[in-house]
C-alpha cells in the first residue's frame, strides 16, 4: 500500500517530488499546519482572502444559510440570499451595470463575458466574433479564457482548441502611443467584438503595473469605435488596488464586469458578471432562441451567496477602506527597502500588492530555473509567497500585521540581499 497522496495539484510538478505542507487550520493572516507550524500568508491564498481567514462574520453566514438552504437549481427558480446580493452589488457597483449574472469562479465570469458580448451582437443582427487582448494577460484556465490570455508555456499543449485574438501590445512607460495605435486599427476592424482588460494590473502575466490614465484611454478608444469593454477584476476588485475596483481610479464604466475571488471575502467560491442594460436587453425577448444559454449547476449556491452578503456587509460596516489605505502604506515602506538590495530589480507597486524581480542570470520569466529554490525558501522559512518565476509579489490579507509583513520583508531580503 502506498503513503502517497491521490491528488493531482494544480501548477505543481509530481515529478519534483517536492513536499506539499498540511494545512489544519487557518486565522486571519496565518496558516498552521499539520506539523506545528505558522505560515505567514503573504499572497491572500491565490489573491482571494481579503479581510483573513476564519473571519467570524462569514463562517456565521455560511453555518447558518448550510441550515437552511444549501443548493438549489437557478435557472428559473430564486432564493433570499442571491436576491439580496445581486440587489447590494448593483447599489455597490457602478449604476450603469444593473444586471447580475452568476457563476463560479473567475475562469467562468470570463467565459460568460465572452458569450454575453458575442451574443450582443449576434442578437442584434451584427454579429461580430473577434476578441482583443492585452499581451502577457491572463484571465483563467478554461478554453475560452485561454484563448484571451498570452500564448505560452500555460496553455501550448491545448493550442489547437483555441481560437484567435487580436493581441495589443502592453503599455510599457513610454510606448503607451503604440498600444492606442494598434487598440485603434484593432478595433476598427468590422468583425471586432470586445477588448477585455486587467484593470491597472496583469496578475500571472508578472504584475505589470499600468497607469489608471493609461486605462481611461484605452475605454475611450473601445467606445469612440463601437467596441465593447471588458473588465476583468477578479483579482484587482475588492481592493487590491486600493479602491473597490481598480476601474474607480481611471472613471472607466466597462459595459461587462468580472468579480471573484474576494467576493466572498475568499471563503468560498462564487462568481458573478455584471452587465449593462444594453447588453441584457440584446438579449431579452420573447424569443426563446435569444436567451442566454450559460449555467452551472451550482450557478448562485445560497451558501455562496450567504459569504458573499456578508463581505458585503463587512465592507459596509467594518473600516476596509482604512485597513487598505494602511496596508498601501506599509507595502510602500517595504517596497522602498527592498528597491535597495542588489539583486533586486524594477520595483513597483499597485495598491496592496507590491513586486520585484530578482536579477538572474539563468533566464528570467514564468519558467526561470531561480522559481523552484525560491519557492522552497519561502516554504522552509513558514512564508507562503509564490513566485511568478523570478518575480516575487507580496499581496496579503488586510488584516496582517505588522511583525508579519517585516518577516515577509526579511525572508524576501535573503534572497535579494
Amino acid at each position: 500500500m502506498t503513503t502517497r497522496s491521490p491528488i493531482w495539484h494544480p501548477f505543481t510538478q509530481h515529478g519534483l517530488e517536492e513536499p506539499i505542507p498540511l494545512v489544519t487550520r487557518a486565522e486571519g493572516a496565518a496558516l498552521l499546519t499539520a506539523d506545528g507550524r505558522r505560515v505567514i500568508d503573504a499572497i491572500s491564498s491565490w489573491w482571494v482572502t481579503t479581510h483573513g481567514h476564519g473571519h467570524p462574520r462569514i463562517a456565521a453566514a455560511i453555518a447558518d444559510q448550510a441550515s437552511r438552504l444549501d443548493q438549489i437549481i437557478f435557472a428559473g427558480w430564486t432564493h433570499e440570499p442571491a436576491e439580496t446580493l445581486a440587489r447590494d452589488l448593483v447599489a455597490m457597483m457602478p449604476p450603469a451595470l444593473p444586471h447580475v449574472f452568476f457563476s463560479d469562479s473567475g475562469s467562468t465570469a470570463v467565459e460568460v463575458a465572452l458569450k454575453m458580448a458575442l451574443g450582443f451582437w449576434a442578437n442584434r443582427g451584427s454579429p461580430r466574433h473577434r476578441i482583443l487582448v492585452m499581451e502577457h494577460s491572463y484571465h483563467g484556465d478554461t478554453i475560452g479564457a485561454m484563448s484571451i490570455g498570452a500564448r505560452g508555456v500555460f496553455n501550448r499543449a491545448y493550442s489547437p482548441l483555441l481560437f484567435d485574438v487580436a493581441t495589443i501590445p502592453f503599455p510599457a512607460p513610454g510606448q503607451e502611443q503604440t498600444t492606442y495605435d494598434a487598440l485603434a486599427a484593432a478595433c476598427a476592424a468590422p468583425d471586432a467584438a470586445a477588448f477585455i482588460v486587467e484593470p491597472l494590473i496583469l496578475g500571472a502575466g508578472g504584475m505589470l503595473v499600468y497607469p489608471p490614465a493609461v486605462l481611461a484611454e484605452m475605454h475611450r478608444i473601445c467606445a469612440a469605435l463601437d467596441v465593447l469593454f471588458i473588465a476583468d477584476e477578479v483579482m484587482t476588485g475588492w481592493g487590491r488596488t486600493g479602491t473597490l475596483l481598480a476601474c474607480e481610479q481611471a472613471g472607466v464604466v466597462p459595459d461587462i464586469l468580472c468579480l471573484a475571488k474576494g467576493l466572498t471575502g475568499g471563503a468560498i467560491p462564487l462568481a458573478v458578471t455584471l452587465a449593462s442594460d444594453a447588453i441584457y436587453d440584446a438579449h431579452y425577448s420573447t424569443d426563446r432562441a435569444l436567451q442566454f444559454f450559460h449555467s452551472s449547476s451550482y450557478t448562485a449556491n445560497p451558501i455562496a451567496c450567504a459569504a458573499a452578503n456578508a463581505n458585503l456587509a463587512i465592507w459596509r460596516e467594518e473600516p476596509v477602506r482604512e485597513r487598505i489605505a494602511t496596508l498601501v502604506e506599509r507595502q510602500a515602506a517595504m517596497l522602498a527597502r527592498l528597491a535597495t538590495l542588489p539583486r533586486a530589480t524594477n520595483p513597483r507597486q499597485c495598491g496592496t500588492m507590491i513586486a520585484i524581480d530578482i536579477a538572474v542570470a539563468d533566464g528570467a520569466g514564468y519558467m526561470a530555473d531561480i522559481a523552484p529554490r525560491l519557492l522552497a525558501h519561502f516554504r522552509e522559512a513558514d512564508v507562503l509567497l509564490r513566485p511568478l518565476g523570478n518575480t516575487v509579489y507580496v499581496m496579503p490579507p488586510y488584516c496582517i500585521e505588522e511583525a508579519d509583513l517585516a518577516r515577509i520583508e526579511a525572508v524576501i531580503g535573503e534572497v535579494t540581499g
